[in-house]
């Protein structure tokens, strides 16, 4: 494994129970590189979760109590900047990741779309106009 990235603002997502499997897809959809996994105490969970996708940390646990009910993530989404949309997009999309706003030239100028994963995160796949800074 390499060694993780611990700088900037990194997101720490709660998931019951589905960390290993988040991991697993976000490989798939996402091009991740699992950097760190530290097994829970209880079989199946994980306690801490780093991957990284397109050179950005992305942390995750299984959530330590797992009898709550997990809340579906709001207010926010996970924006991967990417110099081709189009690859980025099939390939989250072959993995299994559902639409949610289809990926186009936005009024920005900006190849944008945004898709939902199986675990209820939203994506954003923006590739910038060309010259922009």
């Amino acid at each position: 494994m390499t060694q993780p990235s611990l700088s900037g603002v990194i997101p720490y997502i709660g998931l019951n129970g589905r960390a290993a499997e988040a991991s697993a897809f976000w490989t798939r959809a996402f091009g991740a590189t699992e950097v760190a996994r530290m097994p829970a105490e209880e079989p199946d969970r994980l306690m801490h979760l780093q991957v990284e996708i397109n050179g950005g940390g992305l942390m995750a646990s299984d959530m330590s109590d797992p009898s709550a009910p997990p809340q579906s993530p709001q207010g926010f989404h996970l924006q991967l900047v990417v110099a081709d949309a189009d690859a980025w997009w099939s390939r989250a999309l072959e993995a299994g990741c559902e639409v949610r706003v289809p990926l186009q030239t936005m009024f920005w100028g900006d190849r944008w779309g945004m898709v939902a994963d199986p675990f209820g995160l939203l994506w954003a796949v923006n590739e910038p106009a060309k010259g922009a800074a």
